[in-house]
């Protein structure tokens, strides 16, 4: 079994630039993703335009041109996927990784297909895939969705969402501009302090004119199959109800940090080594948002990718390697002439 100097599990954007910078670094690095290339980008809403300029994303020194000042969804697939390429990543994709044993320098990283030796891992897996529940009765129905796609299949329907974010907010907008009927139950007195400065306005003055519905200091008690019931002090409401998106918010797999051997404190907080990123297990290391633990909002592509950098170094400098930093493999070609 060839052993790889570095096993990444998790094939985002920031999984692959601690690719690519291991590569950068002399480094042998292998990919390790449960799903499909990218896949939490490919589960965005499809019309997503990113905040951040396209320099903020870059990642592997390959230019992220784009045809406006912010990135699409589409253009930011496509340029993470021809990052991939060019560096000549290893991702073996559909792969979930289940466990690892041994210790740095000898590990062996477990998957539903089979196992990999690696001398050093990161985790770089995002918590996308594990979102905040209710906990209400009915939130197994069908009807309830923790993601959202697009507006269309809810138009002329009666939507209740849950939440008061950015994520919620831009979804009422949307469903409201597409012909649903928008309710939101917002926990808070408000929209959240963190709603961006174009959205606050907007959604404000769609509740003023009775456009969206919303709903502050309120709960869901319970999800019916063709209404919800929702508590605000000692009021009980039961509204009509099609469909529920409860955006609430996700988490880290911290189940699958802690098999790993990773600390997780009692309050969601991962242990680690903020200069290196290397956990409490020597020679595991973490990237990207999962660092953040429940802290979510502290960090996204932006300064997430810049754990890669810190830890292909450590892991080069701990296997006594030459750093090298070479072009990316298509763009050396093309100014040779090739």
């Amino acid at each position: 079994m060839e052993t790889h100097d570095l096993a990444v599990v998790g094939g985002g954007p920031v999984g692959l630039a601690c690719a690519v910078e291991a590569t950068r670094a002399g480094l042998s690095a292998i990919v390790l993703e449960k799903a499909g290339l990218l896949n939490t980008l490919q589960r965005f809403p499809t019309y997503t335009t990113f905040f951040s300029t396209p320099e903020l994303l870059e990642i592997g020194g390959v230019p992220f041109v784009t045809a406006g000042g912010k990135p699409s969804r589409r253009e930011a697939l496509v340029y993470y996927r021809k990052v991939k390429e060019r560096w000549a990543l290893d991702a073996r994709l559909y792969e979930r990784v289940v466990g690892l044993r041994g210790e740095a320098g000898s590990f062996t990283v477990v998957t539903e297909r089979g196992e990999h030796a690696a001398r050093r891992a990161v985790v770089a897996t995002g918590f996308f895939d594990h979102p905040r529940l209710l906990g209400v009765p009915g939130e197994e129905l069908p009807k309830v969705s923790h993601y959202y796609r697009e507006a269309f299949p809810y138009s002329g329907t009666d939507v209740l969402i849950v939440g008061g974010k950015n994520s919620a907010v831009e979804t009422a907008l949307d469903l409201c501009r597409s012909g649903a009927r928008v309710t939101m139950c917002v926990r808070g007195t408000e929209f959240g302090k963190s709603v961006k400065y174009w959205l606050r306005p907007d959604v404000e003055n769609r509740v003023a004119e009775g456009s969206i519905r919303a709903l502050f200091s309120t709960c869901v008690e319970e999800i019916r199959p063709r209404s919800v019931v929702l508590r605000r002090g000692e009021e009980r409401l039961e509204l009509p109800n099609d469909f529920v998106l409860a955006l609430t918010g996700y988490r880290p797999d911290f189940d699958f940090l802690r098999a790993l051997g990773i600390e997780v404190s009692a309050d969601g907080h991962l242990l680690y080594d903020e200069s290196t990123m290397e956990t409490t297990v020597p020679g595991l290391y973490v990237a990207g948002v999962v660092a953040a633990g429940v802290d979510i909002g502290k960090l996204f592509i932006e300064n997430g990718r810049l754990h890669a950098a810190v830890i292909a170094k450590h892991v080069a400098q701990a296997l006594g390697r030459d750093v090298e930093t070479p072009a990316p493999p298509a763009l050396r070609r093309f100014q040779d002439g090739d």
